[in-house]
């Protein structure tokens, strides 16, 4: 039987006693925090043991203490607070557990909240599919800090996935990671002083758009990692503004993230199929676009990769996007001195940085396919080979080699999405 499950009337008498009165005003959201409250955890708990498909587990405006993990194992539910600026989850406190919440169910909904400051990952949804994660807000108010959970909206081997309308900050990986996934959206959301804003891996069929990445360490990532169950391609990147993803990197040493660059915009490692395009790419200090193979990832390791791992990016379109700025500042000490030799104290490096590795095993008639290229069709955009696999001995910035084009990506379609200015004018039309 389907329930709606409202942590309302008897929960609030009991806050009352142990939180600060809130102001009932409209516009008022006077979200003190409370010690943690047993009986809100109790019962929230509980919903979350005993909902059943088809429930609504509704959370009222508030500021909510929490000391341990919520999960949920039960498909077709959905979890909705009042606005991710009213309803908080705050985990300052937590001593159990390895995430905020973490969901193994499909057809799920979560929306209108906001969760802080966990110990581990703040939303994980673990094998599902048809999941709609819109309008939440995770962050780690302290500010980046190697310390902050990896994770903070982290969808993991899913299929049908919408992320929608969601700001995500100070996580130590990735702010929004979508992984290991099929038929996945991501856009609107907003990645803010994580060290990946968003992220993409080894997730096949994935569309990024209208989505702002700023005062991260790199801005938009689509990577492919060995030794996972499926390698990605075919992920799309377009209308998005990245820009100032300049934050020093704090991800913990030896996860792949922590040898991204400070000051890069969007970076390409090892994936295939990707198109960049029609985005606002400006002033990220190392590179506005990084194309990079496994070979200069900063964690490669020949004992590590598996044996069919494809470490090349291939098919790589970036077109019609508007750069501004960027490469005057770029991290490392190899690339400032690349920057210097080739470019003087004052100059920059072009708005594409690749490091030239190709797979000569696929060449046809001494040359790679024309589907396999790195093809830029962007006026007035430069590019720098720096010939990794050459030691570095044959960098070049001649972009006759790049002037092509490729077949273009299909959009991805979900069939229970509804884009949210078509659900703002349906409610429109229902209020009246």
């Amino acid at each position: 039987m389907k329930t709606t499950a409202k942590l309302g009337v008897v929960l609030l008498t009991a806050l009352a006693a142990a939180c600060s009165q809130q102001n009932d005003s409209a516009n008022s959201a006077d979200t003190t925090a409370a010690p943690a409250t047993a009986d809100f955890q109790k019962q929230l708990l509980k919903q979350l043991i005993q909902a059943q498909p088809g429930d609504v587990i509704e959370i009222p405006e508030g500021k909510y203490s929490l000391n341990r993990s919520l999960s949920l194992n039960v498909d077709g539910v959905t979890i909705r607070g009042a606005g991710m600026d009213k309803t908080i989850l705050s985990f300052k406190d937590q001593i159990q557990g390895a995430e905020g919440l973490l969901v193994s169910a499909s057809d799920f909904t979560i929306e209108e909240l906001a969760i802080e400051d966990t110990i581990g990952d703040a939303l994980k949804v673990n094998e599902g599919e048809n999941i709609i994660i819109r309008n939440i807000r995770v962050e780690w108010t302290n500010g980046p800090a190697t310390e902050n959970g990896a994770y903070g909206i982290y969808p993991v081997q899913t299929q049908n996935t919408l992320v929608e309308g969601t700001v995500a900050i100070g996580a130590s990986d990735a702010g929004i990671y979508v992984g290991q996934s099929r038929n996945v959206i991501v856009r609107n959301n907003r990645a803010e002083f994580n060290v990946a804003g968003i992220e993409i891996e080894n997730t096949i069929g994935a569309d990024v758009y209208d989505n702002v990445a700023t005062n991260n360490t790199g801005g938009i990532l689509v990577f492919n990692m060995p030794n996972l169950p499926q390698p990605g391609h075919s992920t799309r990147v377009y209308n998005n503004r990245v820009f100032k993803n300049n934050t020093e990197n704090f991800g913990h040493e030896g996860t792949p993230v922590a040898a991204v660059p400070a000051g890069s915009g969007v970076v390409i490692n090892s994936n295939d199929n990707v198109e960049i395009f029609q985005n606002d790419i400006a002033d990220n200090d190392t590179a506005n676009i990084i194309v990079s193979s496994y070979f200069s990832a900063g964690y490669y390791s020949d004992k590590s990769t598996q044996v069919n791992f494809d470490p090349y990016p291939e098919g790589i379109y970036i077109y019609d996007n508007q750069f501004t700025g960027g490469g005057d500042a770029p991290d490392h000490m190899e690339l400032k001195a690349l920057k210097i030799a080739k470019f003087g104290l004052g100059g920059s490096l072009p708005d594409i940085l690749w490091d030239g590795a190709i797979d000569e095993k696929k060449f046809v008639d001494g040359q790679l396919p024309e589907n396999l290229k790195l093809c830029i069709d962007n006026k007035d955009v430069g590019i720098i080979n720096v010939d990794v696999k050459g030691n570095y001995e044959n960098i070049t910035t001649d972009i006759s080699a790049h002037q092509c084009s490729l077949k273009k990506l299909s959009q991805i379609v979900l069939d229970f999405d509804q884009p949210q200015e078509e659900q703002n004018a349906n409610t429109e039309v229902a209020d009246a």
